[in-house]
């Protein structure tokens, strides 16, 4: 299996850290089963960020000052992600991929998208023609699914003005994709229906007229721009998605919705590196060594991709979610097919805390230093709880997300009804378990004993706030949650 290419500096690190949990989840939706969508992603992704280079290099070298028509970081990578299917299909690897990308590959819908431009989907055009951080204002809020404050925590935006400059970013891809689709070469039947569908889906309250609805219904081009020009109604990100990505577009949508519901979003990085508006310049990486954030971002990404296969699925038997979005396919395509998972359910432990204490430990302290020692794993042995404090109490959510014959992954969840300038969680397990990758955290792991401490981005959590982090793990013999939860070095009851 290729490896990852070891990025050059702190802006490769943090585009590694972005964009890789979001390549493997499509990759993941374009293959047969785990081991063939890591392959497909690290694929795609040394050929994304090598386009990058060769990008960046040739608008340095020009001098011309003229800007670089792409599509921002995330989609650019996923289209990647696309053209590694293409390459595997054409080279005899084809059975690793899904059996309906496959049909897609060799079908006229797929030469849509690396055909002449003036073919190519308005989405996808109208994305490429907006400048990089517009383009990913867009693509974060509506596609992604972040949440505002952290799309402006992102892209070094003012959180209070995020949500009036993404109304003016949605009105500018509007007016970039109405001008690409007046400029698409049509016949006169789409022609003299241009202007009636532009007008049709400005108004939120205006009916589409007999004639123009029978039209959309069997002209596709019309009926992706149509999709992209209505901002109302809730249909935009289902139409950038199909439009830029292709094949399994609304699904990836429809993933990334639940994995931002559940919290788990892409890696962090700085303003000036997110946006590509520092490139040539000095950048800051956000921890002090790039090595270290590309062995956290790597972490991340295949974490989050093994917890997304639940919401959307991979591939095999059952069915999809209730009221998801079931399709596969571009935006214009009438029969959707969602993939689903071939995991058996996932089973889930839950353990309710209250917290003893309101000691703080000082920071990069080892919780074993302070006197605490670690549980025994016989659950018959464990010490008797101490007194429990009123005032500090905190709530444990142990959730084991997905299962595999030797390892598993799984998150946690506390609310605090403190505030807390910083946290560090602990707990024990009982069958010889052990932590191999953790996001959105660092951990420590002595015999039975696991400490998992914050991230420099997520340590501060309001009065009944909450954090969250993952890890993967391993298992032998049994699996049974974790007992003896402490938050900063106040022993918490696991109800057991």
């Amino acid at each position: 299996m290729p490896d990852l290419p070891t990025p050059k500096d702190a802006a490769e690190a943090a585009l590694l850290s972005e964009c890789w949990d979001a390549v493997l989840s499509y990759a993941d939706l374009c293959t047969s089963g785990s081991a063939a969508a890591t392959r497909l992603a690290t694929e795609a992704f040394t050929h994304g960020i090598t386009e990058l280079r060769a990008a960046t290099a040739a608008s340095k070298s020009t001098g011309t000052g003229r800007r670089v028509l792409r599509l921002p970081r995330i989609p650019l990578m996923l289209t990647s992600v696309r053209a590694a299917a293409t390459a595997w299909e054409a080279g005899g690897l084809g059975h690793r991929l899904d059996p309906d990308l496959r049909l897609w590959l060799h079908s006229e819908k797929a030469t849509r998208y690396t055909g002449p431009p003036l073919h190519r989907p308005v989405a996808l055009r109208g994305l490429q023609d907006m400048q990089e951080p517009d383009a990913a204002l867009l693509w974060l809020a509506e596609v992604e699914s972040l949440p505002l404050p952290a799309v402006a925590r992102r892209l070094g935006l003012d959180p209070s003005a995020v949500a009036t400059e993404l109304t003016q970013v949605r009105a500018l891809f509007r007016d970039r994709c109405h001008r690409n689709h007046l400029d698409t070469p049509m016949d006169a039947d789409c022609r003299s229906y241009a202007r009636l569908m532009d007008a049709v889906t400005r108004s939120s309250g205006a009916e589409t007229p007999g004639d123009l609805s029978r039209h959309l219904a069997r002209c596709v081009r019309c009926a992706e721009a149509a999709a992209c020009l209505r901002l109302h109604g809730g249909g935009l990100p289902a139409a950038i998605s199909g439009g830029v990505i292709g094949w399994g577009g609304r699904a990836y949508l429809e993933r990334r919705r639940r994995a931002a519901e559940a919290g788990l979003v892409g890696g962090r990085t700085d303003a000036t590196v997110d946006t590509g508006l520092a490139e040539g310049g000095p950048v800051r990486p956000r921890i002090g060594r790039t090595g270290i954030l590309v062995a956290a971002a790597v972490v991340s990404a295949l974490a989050l991709t093994v917890s997304l296969m639940p919401f959307g699925g991979s591939h095999g038997g059952g069915t999809p979610s209730s009221g998801a979005p079931d399709e596969r396919q571009p935006v214009a395509e009438p029969v959707p097919s969602l993939p689903v998972a071939t995991s058996g359910s996932p089973a889930t432990a839950t353990a309710t805390a209250t917290a003893a204490s309101t000691a703080r430990p000082e920071a990069g302290s080892d919780p074993e230093a302070q006197g605490e020692s670690s549980e025994p794993a016989d659950k018959s042995h464990r010490p008797a709880d101490v007194t429990k404090s009123a005032s500090a109490d905190c709530e444990v959510k142990y959730e084991i997300v997905n299962e595999w014959p030797d390892g598993f992954q799984a998150t946690v969840t506390v609310t605090s009804a403190e505030p807390l300038s910083a946290w560090r969680l602990g707990w024990t397990f009982d069958d010889g378990q052990r932590v191999g990758q953790m996001w959105d955290g660092t951990f420590a792991q002595d015999d039975a004993r696991v400490t998992a401490t914050a991230a420099d981005y997520n340590k501060s959590v309001p009065a009944n706030g909450t954090f969250a982090f993952g890890f993967l793990g391993s298992w032998s013999g049994a699996n049974s949650a974790p007992h003896g939860f402490t938050l900063n070095n106040g022993r918490c009851d696991d109800g057991s």
